[in-house]
């Protein structure tokens, strides 16, 4: 007698591991596209849901008929409309580990450092220091640190970029939609990005506008440096404003009417005025004053940035608080 509840636990265990192996067979799945991934391309949409699937896996289904639309075979280039419903064949996706780690004390503290969210957008005062990607020798960067942050999350894009040494504000999109609304902004200029820099000496009040052209140079090192070239380079244009002068240094408001690579950076330099720290564009002896004063970073910070909301249609303006550091150097000026 004593035997025979051990027998039926036996059973039932067997039974119930058959359940869990029937549950995590891969099975037919059923995908209707609404009108927020409509107008993408099938590989790419597929390479964002199917998370884990190499790319080549995916053509490679598709050639096979194991992706269908509308019960029809398609090529990866297909364009997505709304109502299509996909059919994709069981596929077994092998769970990558994660790359970054929210237990990562600088993937955490990027949770305080969020100014705005909702369902549409981020808006996150980026860390200087921090590349807003993983790449050329990066294991992860800001954008995989909130995804990381934010698993549930359908998609997390940058809508657009900061220099990895420069702070602030930094708006990354959680629906396609509100992509594709915020780029056409940027495209018809209605997006207005203004920084704080601190520079050398005093900047001229008269000095409201630098529209030196510049050209990017690639260096055999890899290094991207770029030039003043008013015959070949592209049009330039940055908007300054002083907001206060110290001994030695001005602090002052740059607005970039285009947004080239280090354009800010360079209009400085080559006004005579060279952002503090700036390891490529700046000025020796000023760094090693401003250094000598407690700055460790770049002084060049996103403060603010204005858009319309791609849902509700109204003008936001966010602002992003200058980190302690820089507040401390600040102090330590004297004020003219």
């Amino acid at each position: 007698m004593s035997q025979k509840p051990l027998v039926k636990k036996s059973e039932s265990q067997k039974i119930q591991a058959e359940k869990s192996q029937e549950n995590d067979r891969p099975k037919v799945r059923f995908i209707t596209i609404d009108e927020e991934d409509s107008g993408q391309r099938i590989d790419n949409f597929l390479l964002k849901t199917l998370k884990g699937v190499p790319k080549s896996h995916l053509y490679r289904l598709c050639r096979k008929g194991e992706i269908r639309v509308n019960k029809k075979r398609i090529k990866p280039e297909y364009k997505l409309a709304i109502d299509d419903v996909l059919r994709i064949a069981p596929i077994r996706i092998s769970e990558k580990k994660d790359t970054v780690s929210t237990g990562l004390n600088i993937v955490a503290k990027l949770e305080k450092q969020i100014l705005f969210e909702d369902d549409r957008l981020i808006v996150i005062n980026k860390p200087s220091g921090m590349a807003v990607h993983g790449g050329s020798g990066l294991s992860f960067g800001l954008i995989e640190a909130l995804r990381a942050l934010r698993p549930d999350a359908r998609m997390l894009e940058l809508v657009h970029r900061l220099d990895r040494d420069t702070s602030g504000c930094l708006v990354v999109a959680k629906k396609r939609s509100a992509l594709r609304h915020l780029h056409e902004q940027l495209r018809t200029k209605k997006v207005q990005k203004f920084y704080h820099a601190l520079v050398k000496g005093h900047w001229p009040t008269k000095l409201t506008r630098v529209t030196e052209a510049l050209k990017k140079n690639d260096l055999k090192s890899g290094e991207r440096v770029v030039v003043v070239d008013n015959i070949n380079g592209k049009a330039s244009e940055t908007r300054y404003k002083v907001l206060e002068r110290y001994r030695g240094a001005t602090l002052v408001r740059a607005f970039p009417v285009t947004g080239r690579t280090h354009q800010i950076r360079v209009h400085c330099q080559v006004s005579g005025h060279s952002i503090a720290m700036d390891a490529k564009y700046g000025h020796e002896d000023f760094d090693a004053d401003m250094k000598n004063k407690g700055l460790t970073r770049l002084f060049l910070h996103a403060a603010s940035i204005e858009f319309v909301h791609p849902k509700t249609e109204e003008r936001m303006t966010i602002e992003a608080p200058l980190e302690p550091s820089l507040e401390k150097l600040l102090t330590k000026l004297v004020k003219e």
